[in-house]
Order: structure tokens, then C-alpha cells, then sequence
């Protein structure tokens, strides 16, 4: 962060007790602390847990995650279960933490959770934001998901959180 978000006057560092060198606007006698876009995303798990939903979106030809922003006064959670509604038809009978990772590009904090869909339909999938959806088993999936890209990071991590740890879903 540059520039105020308030007045626009170029920021300097300033040291702050306990906080370290926190950018400062000298115009308006304020920290301004670093922020970022919030986005969830969601390794969605057949009702078997056997194989994980990848999609194409915007014409480009790799597999993803599904993923969206979470919009104001909204929570991570309620913004996870509207994004699979709205992108995959598919409602969630749960869903568990994973974790998050910082995405440069967009400065984006994207936090990831592990769901289970209530079936394996595709027959309402959101055609104008998403161009293919499959279900994949986990081998495939690894083999097709973006390379070096989050939701490869996302889904190496799940694969291997779930080899020691039961999944535990929580309703939303």
C-alpha cells in the first residue's frame, strides 16, 4: 500500500509500539493498515468423497477450484455455500477448514474449505460463468488442476490433511 485510502497522500513508514513499521499518512495523522480482497474457494467432495469437482471458467483451458469473492457483511462460510449454489447447482451438507494462502496477483487472502455435495448432477451448472465442470478422482484431478496455481496447493494440501484426519463437516 502506496497511497492513503482516505486522502491520497503517499504513505511513509512509521514505527509503531508493538506492530513494527506500519505505513503512515502524515496528511491525515493516521496508520493505515495493509488490507486485501477476501475469496473463498472449496475442494467440493463427491456424497463419497471419493473424487473432487474441477472446473473451466472464462475460456481458459485448465481445471480449477470452484472459488469466488465474499461479498460485504458477508461471511466466509455464507459466501461458500452461495458461490457452490450459484456456480455448481450442488447445495452442501458440510463443509471444514482448510486453510488460506495469499494470491499476489489480485491481492487476494483466499481461504479454502473442504465440502461435501449433496449429489454428483451437473444438469444445473451456472453456464454463463462456468464453460466445463467434471468430477475427477483424486489421481486424475492432480493431473489435470492448474499447475502452480492455488488450487493445486489447495488440493495437495487436502490430500495430504486427509490421510491422518477424518473429515469433520459442520453445517453452515
Amino acid at each position: 500500500m502506496k497511497y492513503c485510502i482516505k486522502c491520497g497522500h503517499q504513505l511513509v513508514k512509521r514505527s509503531l509500539k508493538h506492530e513494527g513499521m506500519i505505513p503512515y499518512c502524515v496528511h491525515c495523522e493516521e496508520y493505515r493498515f495493509p488490507y486485501a480482497n477476501t475469496a473463498v474457494s472449496i475442494i467440493l467432495l463427491s456424497p463419497d468423497q471419493s473424487q473432487v469437482l474441477l472446473i473451466q471458467q472464462y475460456q481458459k483451458k485448465d481445471y480449477i477450484l470452484v472459488a469466488g469473492y465474499v461479498n460485504q457483511q458477508e461471511s466466509l462460510e455464507e459466501a461458500l455455500y452461495r458461490e457452490c449454489s450459484e456456480e455448481t447447482g450442488r447445495k452442501l451438507l458440510g463443509i471444514q477448514y482448510l486453510k488460506s494462502a495469499y494470491y499476489e496477483a489480485s491481492n487476494t487472502l483466499m481461504c479454502c474449505f473442504i465440502g461435501v455435495a449433496d449429489s454428483v448432477s451437473l444438469k444445473n451448472i451456472s453456464t454463463w460463468e462456468i464453460d466445463k465442470a467434471n468430477w475427477f478422482s483424486f489421481t486424475e484431478a492432480l493431473q489435470v488442476i492448474k499447475p502452480n496455481s492455488l488450487a493445486k496447493h489447495f488440493l495437495e494440501a487436502y490430500l495430504a490433511y486427509r490421510k491422518n484426519n477424518p473429515l469433520i463437516l459442520i453445517n453452515g
